[in-house]
């Protein structure tokens, strides 16, 4: 597949320090793409809202709103514009943290800007890459559950006819899908963290198990439902009252 016309990504950049930022965007002018830059998180939020962008750079130190809090907000309404976070911190629990609110990766400064710029084409070619017609699929039943993905609502309806909801992040309700899009059969853990990480490595691999762990609470209530850990494969979604016997 051909990369996509860097001239047609607009890329929203919001870094506080105003002499790194403009060397940044300077910098990816030069390879064509429409970069627009905000110096702080709350501008960074205004820029975001008032335009269109196929990706987003956000560096997690900033006064008033942190890169993480920034993109916290993104995604309550958008969970498609692929974010990378830029940060002097290379802590675990810091990289961690920017998956589980649904970046797409995470870069530590200093770095070198052609790797910056690879990072960039790999997500936005990504981003493009027309979906197995089978993921069209939007909503699912399994054992007492109905899955809606576009409004992310997972509903429980007990044997007692109550019915219970749940709203799940972005990243939980791309993983359940996956999931139910499995069911009853192995999903890989690299199949997995390639299509809703964008990359299988430990951090990605961290940030999985733990999104796991939380669809196994929210799936607790029905007891003919598990995911169980296929060890050395991936995960299975097992759904025991749909088994064929």
């Amino acid at each position: 597949m051909s990369d996509i016309n860097p001239a047609e990504a607009k890329i929203l950049l919001v870094e506080d320090d105003q002499n790194f930022g403009d060397v940044l965007r300077s910098f990816l002018e030069v390879h064509d793409y429409d970069v627009t830059l905000a110096v702080d998180g709350v501008a960074g939020l205004e820029a975001y809202r008032t335009g269109k962008w196929d990706l987003c750079i956000f560096d997690v130190m900033m006064p008033r709103l942190s890169g993480f809090e920034l993109a916290k907000k993104v995604r309550e309404t958008d969970s498609q514009t692929p974010i990378i976070f830029l940060t002097a911190k290379a802590m675990k629990d810091d990289v961690l943290n920017g998956f589980e609110l649904g970046a797409d990766d995470y870069i530590t400064k200093p770095f070198n800007s052609e790797e910056l710029l690879a990072r960039i084409n790999v997500i936005l070619r990504r981003s493009q890459v027309p979906a197995d017609p089978k993921e069209d699929q939007t909503e699912f039943d399994f054992g007492q559950f109905h899955f809606h993905f576009p409004l992310r609502i997972l509903t429980h309806t007990d044997e007692k006819g109550e019915v219970s909801k749940d709203k799940l992040s972005p990243k939980e309700a791309q993983l359940l899908k996956l999931f139910a899009l499995h069911k009853n059969n192995i999903l890989s853990r690299s199949e997995a963290l390639t299509k809703i990480w964008g990359e299988d490595n430990y951090f990605t691999a961290r940030s999985m198990d733990v999104f796991v762990t939380k669809l196994r609470k929210y799936l607790k209530p029905d007891p003919s439902i598990e995911i169980v850990n296929i060890h050395g494969n991936g995960f299975q979604l097992l759904v025991s009252s749909e088994q064929e016997s």
